[in-house]
């Protein structure tokens, strides 16, 4: 159906008022981009611009995919109906609305909801889903996204984000739902039930096996002075009772920022990864003789941290460097008493750092790289559970995600905020900060450095122009990057690794859109599309025995890349 045709449905229907002027004020080209395709539905979900439009969210839309998903469990039949769906939703705008009309959709099929009142972090959804034994989950959310967009993510009954298999499923029913005007409500949500209060005490109950030295925490914890910001989001109400039941009580938030407001009227983006999002509390942090800063983005699943150096300046941390003092806090702990396992392992991505997984190795700790999204580390604890295989110790991704204790199935910033301030506390106790850590990690293992750049490719023609960049990278490979030869490619595409003598292996991984190069020198560049957003991201990781070094190789690097890509 041409988008002209689709525009002349949503100007015949009945729309709310503030749908009804989007349409409105559209210029053509605005009509064109907000029709010429459905807002799509990918393995991290749904996630757009707010307005009226077919390509943008908004309460059709996500009665659409709430109707596909529906169709999906009545197929499982009535015991799946009857476990349910778990639903919570962040600060954003029209979220509130968006979480309850998927309710009012599943309860019109007598689908069981469990749904919480207020909003609530991702991560406290995830463990919900597993908590209730529910054979699904939604969240409302875009998680570090501007305030212009919102999005839908759809959780599976281990509580990880819905595996391929399913979303192809959904994909499949959502392509049915033609007449998004004339979807089901159930406007007495009889099979609705909220869950407030008795998920937060079972999951702030299961916070406390996030600590791992009590008395360190007990002795150091009401003295650590650290800034925390929710940044306009999910994560104050439970981060603070968090915090405050692990014995942190010394700690400032950013009032401005304590508001809940889906505008995030003090920062450009509501992204912990941003220096910019992290300055408001840096000046708090100045103010009051503060160890750190920490934030958790809007959804609470990410979390970042500046941390104070000898100077009295602050230092924005990369993920990567987050992650690596982490590991190598709770490795050197469980060393420490006698409780680190023979078959332990962390699991991260493949485009995330080598520099936690250097420290894990020196303990005798594996790695196990997964594909990006959080979903497939969920699912590798899964499989550990099932096969006896390993004990999972640690996840996360190079984008600010953490997971501890595997009783939430996706990244979780609520409990590394909690590992943070621990970790921060140790340092404490030793005369150090947490800067000190990074520092001494990199003198033992090197200077790790890693970049991540971002291209856009908006509107109608995006889609095109990123698959035509990859088809370059992929078509004519090249064999030098910044002046050093590769030696080994990874093609997820076709799970194949290539090597320099031409000799080949069976990538571990499912397939995926994703090229990975191996330089001579020990460095990586890896070239993926974003899951959710017009995006072409690459990847740039090396270590060398410098800082300056490091950072001269990630510039040669990208500049070589940039050249490629044009």
């Amino acid at each position: 159906m041409s988008y002209q045709k689709k525009l002349a449905l949503w100007q015949a229907a009945q729309l709310p008022d503030y749908l009804a002027k989007d349409l409105e004020k559209y210029t053509p080209e605005e009509q064109e981009d907000a029709f010429y395709q459905n807002l799509s539905f990918g393995t991290a979900g749904m996630r757009g611009v707010l307005g009226a439009g077919t390509n943008r969210i908004n309460i059709f839309t996500v009665r659409q995919v709430t109707e596909a998903l529906a169709r999906y469990i009545d197929a499982q039949g009535v015991t799946a109906q009857k476990r349910g769906v778990a639903i919570s939703f962040d600060s954003r705008h029209f979220s509130p609305e968006f979480a309850s009309d998927a309710a009012a959709v599943l309860s019109a099929h007598g689908i069981k909801s469990y749904l919480f009142s207020s909003l609530r972090p991702t991560p406290e959804l995830s463990f919900a889903v597993r908590e209730l034994n529910a054979f699904a989950g939604i969240m409302i959310t875009a998680s570090h996204n501007p305030k212009e967009y919102n999005g839908y993510k759809v959780y599976g009954e281990d509580g990880g984000q819905m595996v391929p298999e399913a979303v192809n499923i959904v994909v499949e029913e959502l392509e049915k739902v033609s007449d998004v005007f004339s979807i089901k409500l159930d406007e007495s949500r009889a099979n609705v039930e909220i869950i407030d209060q008795v998920i937060d005490d079972k999951y702030l109950e299961k916070m406390t096996t996030v600590t791992v030295d009590k008395a360190l925490v007990a002795k150091e914890g009401a003295s650590l002075k650290f800034v925390y910001s929710p940044l306009h989001g999910t994560g104050q109400y439970i981060g603070e009772k968090a915090l405050q039941q692990a014995g942190f009580t010394n700690y400032s938030i950013v009032k401005e920022q304590a508001v809940i407001d889906g505008d995030f009227p003090t920062v450009k983006k509501p992204n912990p990864e941003d220096a910019a999002a992290l300055e408001l509390a840096i000046e708090y942090a100045k103010r009051d003789g503060a160890d750190a800063v920490v934030a958790t983005d809007p959804d609470a699943d990410r979390m970042g941290t500046a941390v104070k150096l000898a100077d009295g300046t602050f230092q924005v941390l990369t993920g990567n460097q987050i992650a690596a003092v982490l590991v190598n806090y709770l490795l050197t702990a469980k060393k420490k008493t006698n409780t680190l396992p023979a078959d332990g392992a962390i699991v991260t991505s493949i485009v995330s750092s080598r520099f936690a997984s250097t420290v894990a190795e020196s303990f005798g700790v594996t790695t196990a790289d997964v594909l990006t999204g959080f979903k497939y580390i969920a699912a590798t604890i899964d499989e550990y559970e099932a096969t006896k295989s390993n004990t999972f110790l640690f996840g996360f991704e190079e984008s600010f995600g953490y997971l501890v204790k595997p009783f939430s199935h996706d990244k979780d910033a609520i409990q590394a905020l909690v590992l943070f301030a621990e970790v921060a506390a140790y340092y404490k106790s030793q005369g150090k900060t947490f800067a000190d850590g990074v520092q001494e990690l990199f003198e033992k293992f090197g200077y790790f450095e890693e970049k991540t750049i971002s291209l856009d490719f908006p509107g109608i023609h995006g889609n095109d122009e990123m698959a035509a960049i990859i088809a370059k990278f992929r078509d004519n490979q090249p064999e030098t990057i910044g002046g050093v030869a590769v030696t080994r490619i990874q093609d997820f595409s076709t799970a194949t690794e290539t090597r320099a003598d031409r000799t080949s292996i069976t990538l571990p991984q499912p397939k995926a859109n994703v090229l990975k190069y191996w330089l001579a020198d020990g460095s990586w560049v890896a070239v993926r599309p974003s899951g959710t957003e017009p995006k072409l991201k690459f990847y740039i990781g090396v270590v060398s025995d410098t800082q300056e070094k490091s950072q001269a190789k990630i510039n040669v690097i990208a500049d070589d890349l940039m050249s490629y890509a044009k």
